[in-house]
């Protein structure tokens, strides 16, 4: 029995020291596993750029403390070998201004054929689109009238019947009144337009450019010719001409009935339009809609006043030169004036060309000064006091959208496209505007004791409530 204690204290000798080979071993198989874990990225960096030779060599044992003692063995590629050049992507082998450029182009002809489309629609229904735009510029002259009788404490339904029928009844008495005095003096024009044609010929007979009376008759004999062997296709623009009646009836009645909805119920329908909108674009549509309307108000009012200015002055001069139809003149000059720049051209040069036939050289000397200075006292007092800043287009946009909205859609384009350019004008700057301090908004705010670095601070003498320049360009 007492040889039992000294054999069990063997045993767990025996037992702790097999245990502590066991713990050595298994350190040294991790050492070895991390080691060769460390070298096999170096190899697989070298293995391309080595012959297929090298790819299944084997460094010693003594090399495996890390991926430089395994790159520094492997041996170089042989000389027969051909280097091959890695392809790059695609992406990045096209340069980046080409890149931007293609972006660009693709964007732009979806954008080319979204306006084509839509250019197309609105061509095939020109004579729906052309009413309800002068119906939009007669609501936008008559709406400040419909809210003076609402703040007088007339219903909305009354308001607008008194505001409709009396704008509708003054216009009708404006036209009577032209066709009027267009008939009533046609005969005497006609009388004044021979004598002028006779003393424009002495004058040519009499003239230092030697035109003889055979050449005259000649050129009479030739546009007599002219007009008969072109009856037929007189006859057909007469017809034409009719259409064209029927066509200018039936949108002058669509201008009328949509009027007095937008007068009407202008706000409900602006409502309705709004939810059309996508919900993440309804804030800025909703705040550049007032501010583009106070817009068309703006310009049709000042318009209205600048004609109106424009035919009773050169009204007044054409009469007191005794020019024959000034009035039927006059209200020529009032309606061409709501064509910018071309209008007030081609009204002038009508009121010219009867006081030469009808009157004679000087007197139609006399009308072209009279109507030149009531055009510059338009274009440099009349206008920028009038207008202000309510309506800022610059002379090439305004030539520019008149030529392009005459080719479109002819006289009413050319009359509808400046104010089209100028909403269109303001909706821009306020949406970029309203996107700008959304972003401000929207981000994130600075923190501890820089925040009062990085805030910006009004400058001396400036406030913080002042509106934008979109908004106190627009009324807003």
């Amino acid at each position: 029995m007492s040889k039992i204690p000294g054999w069990l204290g063997r045993l767990g000798a025996e037992l702790t020291e097999l245990g502590d080979r066991l713990e050595r071993r298994r350190a040294e198989a991790e050492e070895d596993a991390a080691a060769r874990a460390g070298a096999a990225p170096a190899e697989a960096a070298v293995v391309p750029t080595g012959s297929a030779g090298s790819a299944g060599a084997v460094p010693p044992d003594g090399v495996r403390s890390g991926a430089a003692a395994v790159t520094d063995h492997v041996p170089p590629p042989p000389s027969y070998a051909p280097s091959v050049a890695a392809r790059p992507d695609p992406v990045a082998a096209i340069p980046w201004g080409m890149r931007v450029a293609a972006e660009a182009g693709w964007r732009l002809l979806v954008l080319a054929g979204t306006l084509w489309v839509l250019m197309r629609i609105i061509s095939a229904v020109e004579l729906v689109v052309l009413a309800f735009v002068a119906a939009l510029l007669v609501t936008a002259m008559l709406q400040p009238t419909v809210a003076r009788l609402r703040r007088r404490g007339l219903p909305r339904g009354l308001a607008t019947a008194v505001t409709a029928v009396l704008g509708f009844v003054v216009i009708g008495l404006v036209g009577w009144f032209v066709v009027w005095q267009v008939m009533d003096n046609l005969d005497t024009l006609s009388d004044r337009v021979r004598d002028g044609i006779d003393e424009l010929k002495r004058w040519l007979l009499d003239s230092p450019f030697h035109v003889t009376e055979q050449q005259i008759n000649d050129i009479a004999k030739n546009l007599s010719d002219t007009i008969g062997t072109n009856t037929e296709q007189i006859t057909s623009a007469g017809l034409e001409g009719v259409t064209v009646m029927v066509e200018v009836l039936t949108g002058m009645l669509l201008a009328m009935f949509s009027t007095l909805f937008l007068l009407y119920d202008g706000k409900r329908i602006w409502e309705w339009v709004l939810k059309l909108v996508p919900a993440q674009a309804r804030p800025g549509v909703a705040g550049a809609g007032p501010r583009a309307w106070r817009t068309l108000t703006a310009y049709v009012r000042g318009t209205v006043i600048v004609a109106l200015i424009d035919a009773i002055f050169i009204g007044l001069g054409i009469f007191f030169l005794d020019v024959p139809m000034a009035v039927p003149l006059a209200v020529f000059i009032f309606l061409f004036a709501f064509i910018p720049l071309v209008g007030a051209v081609i009204s002038g040069a009508l009121a010219v060309v009867v006081a030469l036939v009808t009157q004679g050289v000087f007197t139609a000397l006399m009308v072209l000064v009279v109507v030149l200075a009531v055009q510059q006292i338009e274009g440099h007092v009349l206008q920028p006091f009038i207008l202000g800043r309510a309506v800022r287009v610059h002379p090439l946009a305004v030539v520019l959208s008149v030529a392009a909205g005459g080719l479109i859609a002819g006289i009413g384009g050319a009359v509808v496209a400046v104010p089209l350019v100028a909403v269109t004008n303001t909706v821009v700057g306020y949406l970029r505007t309203f996107g700008r301090e959304e972003a401000l908004r929207l981000a994130p705010q600075p923190r501890g004791a820089s925040a009062v670095d990085v805030a910006p601070t009004p400058a001396p003498g400036s406030s913080a409530g002042k509106p934008g320049p979109d908004e106190g360009e627009n009324g807003a």
